[in-house]
């Protein structure tokens, strides 16, 4: 399945920390496309395992952090308003 990933981390004493391990997850299953977005093809278990490290990091009562879910890429439009960063395109 298709996955966007973005989420958004409060600034505060331990909101560095939980950013970056939220960052270097997030980068272990998924392209990382924009600040605090990403995207990428995963399997059921592989999304599941993403959840479960990711939850360990998200202060619920803080941060928020959303999933974007589609059976395919194809499924889903992507418009670039301003530079358009293509991460893919370094792949020959």
């Amino acid at each position: 399945m298709y996955v966007v990933l973005m989420y958004d981390i409060m600034t505060d004493e331990k909101g560095a920390k939980v950013h970056r391990n939220v960052f270097k997850i997030s980068k272990r299953y998924l392209t990382h496309i924009q600040k605090s977005v990403f995207e990428g093809n995963l399997t059921e278990l592989k999304l599941f395992k993403l959840k479960q490290e990711l939850n360990q990091y998200i202060r619920k009562d803080k941060d928020s952090l959303i999933i974007f879910k589609s059976r395919e890429e194809r499924w889903l439009s992507k418009e670039f308003l301003g530079i358009e960063d293509d991460k893919t395109s370094n792949f020959f």
